[in-house]
């Protein structure tokens, strides 16, 4: 017996959901059964547990399509995702006092934003670090392919990006598996390069669909047509900024055990047996016998034996997943809990005591300006992790001791 709910519209291709047991907002359904009707939509769309209203479309959501791409369903945070390492420290390994621990790598990573008028913005580097320059070298030959067409790239936040955070939802976390087995886990994308390459391109989709744009059911789902110039130059520069996201989540970790080893005097090994998984990205896959485009917004892929990452809230449990190879899915899982809440509608009902309540466990920021953040914000995990248990195995259940916000 299945475990998806069957979502189906006039004029629209299914939608199957893999939403039991979770709360689904009808404004969610009604941005996915728009995107639906677009005629090359292919077979179905695919819903994760995690499934919200996002900005240009729904938040959880797989979106398979032959012969077009929306960019505004990748959207502006162009590779953002998670990576994951488990270390040879255990829990007993860790000092008594956290905090000099969150300190140490909230200095060695940039995170958070200056606003412009403040002067230069904290959350790039100021003198990067070696490390980077050497990340930087193998995104180097995209890089100017790209700029020169579109030489408007050159003026982004790339290279002082490159191993940096970001804000909002982006983190960096210690956390204790079943074992008490101690794993670094960090979550960002593309940053200020990726995000121009967003939005231009969404506004070339828009441009070119002037005309037939009134006939969409969202101008947000304004896309770019196979076989032509913008499409290939948005595929070619979608890749190299999902390239760049995987390399800014690696530069971190490295800066991230680093500023580990400074503060934890016990040698210690990592082992790369995770994982470095985009949620917001599109790539050609074969599905169904048919070579397609995926959309994954705010999904990981999950083909049969493939490791991913689930991260609960701040404060809850993550996990790190196994892949069932659903093809009903198109070989997806969700993409963390999924909020239940807009940032303004929690910042309006919880207060800095129900932060410093709900994150008691976690050596982390407890003021005004993560409140947006707090758990309550979230999807219940463990419901969300029921819902999708035909799509993926949990391998590890992490928990959260240090974590540190953009």
């Amino acid at each position: 017996m299945t475990q998806y709910n069957l979502l189906q519209a006039e004029n629209a291709k299914p939608i199957k959901m893999w939403t039991k047991g979770v709360p689904v907002e009808p404004e969610a359904k009604e941005q996915l059964t728009k995107t639906a009707k677009l005629p090359f939509i292919f077979k179905h769309i695919a819903v994760m547990p995690d499934v919200h209203v996002g900005k240009g479309s729904t938040i959880g959501s797989v979106i398979p399509t032959m012969g077009a791409i929306i960019p505004a369903a990748v959207g502006v945070d162009i590779g953002c995702g998670m990576i994951a390492v488990q270390t040879s420290l255990m829990a007993a390994d860790l000092p008594d006092n956290l905090l000099p621990l969150r300190t140490e790598i909230e200095k060695a990573v940039p995170h958070g934003l200056t606003p412009k008028h403040r002067g230069r913005d904290y959350g790039s580097w100021h003198d990067a670090p070696a490390i980077v320059e050497q990340y930087w070298q193998q995104l180097v030959p995209g890089f100017d392919k790209l700029t020169e067409k579109y030489p408007r790239f050159l003026k982004t936040n790339h290279y002082r990006h490159l191993g940096t955070l970001g804000t909002g939802n982006h983190f960096i976390e210690i956390c204790l598996d079943e074992a008490d087995r101690v794993w670094i886990m960090l979550h960002s994308g593309s940053r200020g390069v990726g995000n121009a390459i967003g939005s231009f391109f969404i506004e070339m989709a828009k441009k070119d669909m002037e005309v037939h744009i009134q006939n969409l059911p969202d101008k947000d789902l304004a896309y770019l047509e196979e076989g032509t110039e913008h499409f290939h130059d948005y595929v070619e520069a979608v890749h190299w900024a999902q390239e760049f996201a995987r390399l800014n989540r690696e530069a971190m970790m490295h800066n991230v055990i680093l500023a580990m080893r400074k503060i934890i005097t016990k040698p210690f090994t990592t082992h790369m047996s995770a994982v470095n998984c985009h949620h917001n990205y599109v790539q050609k896959e074969q599905h169904f016998g048919e070579d397609i485009f995926v959309t994954r917004k705010g999904a990981v892929s999950a083909r049969k034996g493939e490791l991913g990452i689930i991260p609960g809230s701040m404060g809850a449990k993550s996990y790190i997943v196994r892949g069932l190879g659903n093809e009903d899915s198109f070989c997806s899982c969700s993409h963390g809990a999924g909020r239940v809440m807009s940032r303004t509608a929690a910042k309006k009902q919880f207060t800095i005591e129900d932060q410093i309540k709900a994150t008691a466990h976690v050596e982390c920021r407890k003021d005004a300006n993560v409140i947006d953040e707090i758990p309550m914000a979230y999807k219940d995990i463990d419901a969300v992790m029921t819902a999708q248990n035909e799509l993926v195995e949990i391998v590890h259940q992490l928990r959260q001791v240090v974590c540190v916000k953009g």
